[in-house]
């Protein structure tokens, strides 16, 4: 098994990152490179995370050989064998080898591949890669020159932290400057940062995930919280429906002011590509009288215009599209939530859904989670479930704060994290020392991480699901990712004890701090800055319960969740009623829907039997004159036969109310139907609303 654990760990979290990028991402229309460097990112990152643990119990191992090896007696000594008889090395150093020990010199490669691999994409190719996907350029020049001046600055803030440590190390006449050195500065500069972020991260994790699991037991308020974010993603959704229509009344005008010969006309087809299909059906391309574009002294746009609505279109494009899919999203959770508020008093145990699933479910899924184990599941088994989830996370939570605030005590050792870790070592027990190793770093990394895929920054960041999350989003979560990453890695290792440079043992060091170097060099931050800012962690969490950054931003006014308000009250009224207007439109639509289908079950055979009677015992002289006339009384009578037709079929249909929120509304439903071609080059069937079918 040497090196097996590593290999499969490797394939294992590969799967992990592709699975969460592309729950996130689209692998469709989100160009390769984006895809490509997010997807690298995240699998580094994820990869220290989940090899760390082997590391440890290598580095345990390595420990004890060591410690077998000095203990040994010399060879040349006459009582060899008595030393050997009454004191056996196994007994006193049982080194067996654990079943994922790594041999000595992979580790160290290992990780020095993947760690500057990581700050290589985050401090220089995937800002850069970022600037450029958000630019607005019509060519691959123009995108890096954009990309490049919008990092200057980026770049520039980077030297001077590094210079100031840099002179720092010059003055000081202790040291001296030699290679090992300037990377241990530059290692210590990018921890320090990443560790500035982690602990913020951390105390909003390490209380926010177990309270959103106990939350998540109470139906209430959870149905409550819904109608809240569909208020607010209404007006979000209305704003980016305006915002995507002034963009396309400038592309309009910009369409119509530059014809098919000017030089400026490819930019504008570019962006008309980027545009909805409906609005390229309106604008079409200007082609009128092949005027030319000299012959009217007409003020064109300039390039530096161009560029500037291209990146307004692929911006309104994105926001609109992803405001949709939310939408229906949010749409399914309410109408979930409330099935189950009223299941909740169903006699009959067997759970009832107001809307069947569109999507046919699997056979297998259809056996097992059948109605009556879904009511046990939903409305019994689930709600207890997230009550002992959420203490069990609260537990963590506790251990992490405490051992946060006390993993710099060697004598005694007080750190909960050190303690387990010991204990083990004593024992060598290695299969718990990865079990114990894995779940601490993995509810660490829960904490931060999720944090990270929840959090947004207005429109700028924001991770959405369903492949709704845009580049710039996808690179910086990346970024993000390989920042905290070595922190979070270090912090863990100091939590254990594992870290020299805290338990202060000359000991042998893990290979992931060995890569590290010697925090020595830079003392203030070794012995102070990495050792005393953690504790912040106990105040973040405090504040992170009683909610104070949420009651602050409410105040600021941007709209929070809070029970205790009228505002909160307010919305939550309104996406109320949002949900029952969406609620009885869709109910209408699935009335109409099974009333044409009992229709077409129940009379559609025998129109066709009696159509195909007809056709058979027809005359074939008949069939000969009639085809002789077809010419001359076609036109006379197509509109008549067309419009008793209709008559006929519409007298059968019921009467529904018209929905002026409708997105299209025609006079006649037979021609929204009948798919007639229109001058636009489109059929009627394809309407405003098929447009995200394929999201």
């Amino acid at each position: 098994m040497s090196g097996a654990a590593l290999g499969l760990e490797i394939v294992f979290v590969f799967f992990l990152a592709l699975f969460l990028l592309h729950r996130y991402g689209d692998f469709k229309k989100q160009h390769r490179l984006v895809i490509i460097g997010t997807l690298l990112a995240w699998y580094l990152c994820f990869l220290i995370v989940f090899i760390l643990p082997l590391d440890v119990s290598t580095t345990i191992y390595n420990r004890c050989k060591h410690a077998a090896a000095n203990s040994s007696p010399p060879e040349n000594s006459n009582i060899t064998g008595l030393y050997a008889t009454a004191n056996p090395v196994p007994s006193q150093h049982p080194c067996f080898k654990p079943w994922s020990y790594i041999p000595d010199g992979i580790m160290p490669i290992f990780w020095r591949v993947v760690y500057w691999t990581s700050q290589f994409l985050t401090w220089i190719l995937l800002p850069f890669m970022q600037s450029y996907a958000r630019s607005g350029g019509f060519s691959i020049t123009g995108k890096i020159k954009t990309a490049l001046i919008e990092n200057a600055i980026y770049y520039g803030t980077y030297l001077l932290i590094f210079g100031a440590f840099l002179i720092y190390v010059a003055v000081n006449p202790h040291l001296h400057l030699e290679w090992n050195q300037l990377q241990t500065i530059g290692i210590a500069a990018a921890n320090t940062w990443g560790l500035f972020l982690l602990v913020l991260l951390l105390g909003y994790g390490l209380v926010e995930i177990p309270r959103s699991y106990w939350n998540g037991a109470k139906r209430g308020y959870l149905l409550m919280k819904t109608y809240f974010k569909a208020a607010k993603l209404m007006t979000e959704k209305a704003d980016a429906e305006e915002n995507l229509e002034d963009a396309m009344e400038e592309v309009r005008k910009v369409n119509e002011s530059i014809k098919y010969n000017h030089p400026l006309r490819k930019c504008v087809d570019t962006i008309l590509k980027k545009c909805p299909t409906e609005y390229q059906e309106k604008m079409g391309r200007n082609m009128d009288d092949y005027e030319d574009f000299d012959e009217k002294h007409n003020i064109y746009p300039s390039e530096k215009s161009l560029v500037k609505l291209h990146k307004q279109v692929i911006y309104s494009v994105q926001r609109h599209r992803r405001t949709q899919v939310q939408w229906q999203i949010l749409l399914e959770q309410a109408f979930y939530l409330e099935d189950v508020a009223k299941n909740e008093t169903s006699a009959t145990r067997q759970f009832v859904h107001t809307f069947q699933s569109p999507e046919p479910e699997n056979r297998f899924i259809q056996y097992f989670y059948n109605p009556t184990f879904e009511w046990y599941w939903e409305c019994l088994l689930r709600p207890w479930f997230y009550k002992i989830l959420a203490v069990v996370l609260s537990i963590f939570s506790v251990i992490v704060v405490w051992s946060e605030c006390t993993f710099f005590s060697t004598t005694p050792v007080l750190s909960l994290f050190a303690v387990f870790i010991q204990l083990a070592e004593k024992t060598y027990n290695y299969i718990y020392i990865e079990i114990a190793c894995f779940l601490s770093i993995f509810f660490l990394s829960i904490c931060v991480y999720s944090t990270v895929f929840r959090i947004r920054v207005f429109n700028y960041y924001y991770l959405a699901s369903h492949h709704q999350t845009d580049a710039y989003s996808l690179l910086f979560s990346g970024m993000l990712f390989c920042r905290l990453t070595p922190p979070l890695c270090l912090n863990f290792l100091g939590l254990t004890h594992m870290d020299s440079s805290i338990s202060h043992k000359n000991t042998q060091p893990t290979a992931y701090t060995s890569i590290m170097g010697s925090m020595k060099v830079l003392s203030f931050i070794a012995d102070g800055f990495y050792i005393y800012y953690p504790m912040l962690v106990v105040i973040l969490c405090f504040a992170t319960y009683f909610s104070l950054g949420t009651r602050c931003l409410n105040l600021l006014g941007f709209q929070q969740f809070m029970g205790d308000d009228d505002m909160t009250s307010d919305l939550v009224n309104e996406g109320k009623e949002l949900i029952r207007k969406e609620k009885r439109k869709r109910q209408r639509q699935e009335e109409g829907e099974n009333r044409r289908r009992e229709w077409k079950e129940r009379y559609g055979h025998n129109r066709e039997d009696s159509t195909r009677n007809r056709n058979i015992h027809t005359d074939p002289k008949e069939s000969n004159f009639s085809d002789v006339n077809t010419n001359h009384s076609a036109f006379k009578y197509t509109r008549a036969n067309n419009r008793t037709e209709r008559d006929r079929i519409e007298l059968l249909q019921d009467a529904e109310p018209l929905d002026f929120n409708a997105e299209t509304f025609t006079d006649d439903p037979l021609e929204s139907e009948s798919g007639r071609y229109q001058p636009g080059g489109r059929y009627l069937s394809m309407s405003r609303s098929d447009i995200f079918n394929d999201v």
